[in-house]
């Protein structure tokens, strides 16, 4: 018989990470150990960027379910039993460990994907001042991709600033569903002149319909719009890429579904993260392996990661090892 295990964790970031709707400090994630005989199966999810009263509701819907998944519960039936979202997240990837680890292989294979050399992530920038942003920017030069947070005032500036300290990365620009529709279409030529890449939610979630008249240069990535393939009706016509993130999926499983189907549907793939460490990275660079643009930085944003963890090099992201995932 299987053993359930799961435990609350903050992890410090290595300094405050601003958005626009938020300022953290620490990660707050929650992990889940599934054991079965010699055989540990472990995923992780965040249960709320900001909010760690979340933890505890995320906790009680695993442990609902604590008699099935001690009795042998599947990924597919996992499905059915709990929401799109964190808690599920956390389990489907401790099974997806978990059944790697039982037939000696890696959950790419099981998956059928190649996943066979590192990718390339981008590198986050939050929401500073013009100065710091710079400052941070010319750090990370060499890096190939960097994200820019940017909020409600101050996008022009804060843009070119990173721009010229960083003259050779590709930028992608994250909004978190700051702007409204006027303040897109302001902002994208000059972004463009600046050589933004993709702009990721730039509208509210539920106020986003008037995209489908948008006509700019600079293609959008829904983010908060895409959570699950039930998401799709709604951001075809709106967007062209959407942000994959396997906390709002509620687990590998859905999230390779959700690439298979957008992909059809003709939409472009981004895979994403939460400020968390490399046992959510890890599952994530499934999708990965298909996605055109890679935000798996999260463990780069933390004071310290695991003591298994991946192995970042510059842009470059390589395969996670045994002990670390799948």
């Amino acid at each position: 018989m299987r053993k359930l295990r799961i435990t609350k964790e903050a992890w410090p970031l290595l300094k405050a990470f601003n958005i626009s709707r938020a300022s953290l400090t620490e990660s707050y994630v929650l992990t889940v150990e599934i054991r079965d005989g010699s055989f540990v199966g472990r995923g992780e999810c965040e249960p709320h960027e900001s909010d760690e009263t979340q933890m505890d509701h995320v906790e009680g819907l695993i442990e609902n379910i604590r008699p099935e998944i001690e009795n042998g519960l599947t990924r597919q039936a996992l499905q059915d039993l709990l929401p799109t979202g964190p808690a599920r997240n956390a389990v489907d990837c401790a099974l997806w460990d978990l059944e790697a680890k039982t037939k000696g292989t890696r959950a790419w294979n099981i998956a059928g994907i190649g996943l066979e050399k590192p990718l390339v992530t981008a590198y986050t920038i939050s929401i500073n001042t013009s100065e710091e942003m710079a400052k941070e920017a010319h750090a990370h030069r060499r890096k190939s991709l960097l994200k820019l947070k940017l909020g409600t005032d101050g996008s022009l500036d804060r843009l070119a600033a990173v721009r010229k300290a960083a003259p050779n990365s590709i930028l992608i620009v994250d909004a978190n569903e700051a702007w409204a529709f006027a303040e897109l279409n302001r902002l994208v030529p000059a972004f463009a002149a600046q050589g933004v890449a993709l702009i990721e939610q730039p509208l509210p979630h539920g106020a986003d319909q008037i995209l489908s008249t948008y006509n700019g240069s600079i293609p959008l990535c829904a983010d908060e719009s895409c959570l699950d393939r039930r998401s799709l009706d709604e951001v075809v016509g709106r967007y062209e890429f959407i942000n994959i993130k396997l906390d709002k999926t509620g687990g590998l499983t859905e999230a390779l579904l959700l690439a298979k189907e957008a992909k059809k549907r003709g939409l472009r793939i981004m895979v994403g993260c939460m400020t968390s460490t490399s046992l959510a990275m890890a599952p994530a660079m499934l999708i990965g392996a298909d996605a055109e643009f890679c935000d798996l930085d999260g463990p780069l944003l933390l004071a310290k990661d695991r003591a298994q963890h991946l192995t970042y090099d510059g842009n470059m992201l390589h395969l996670p090892p045994v002990d670390v995932w799948g």
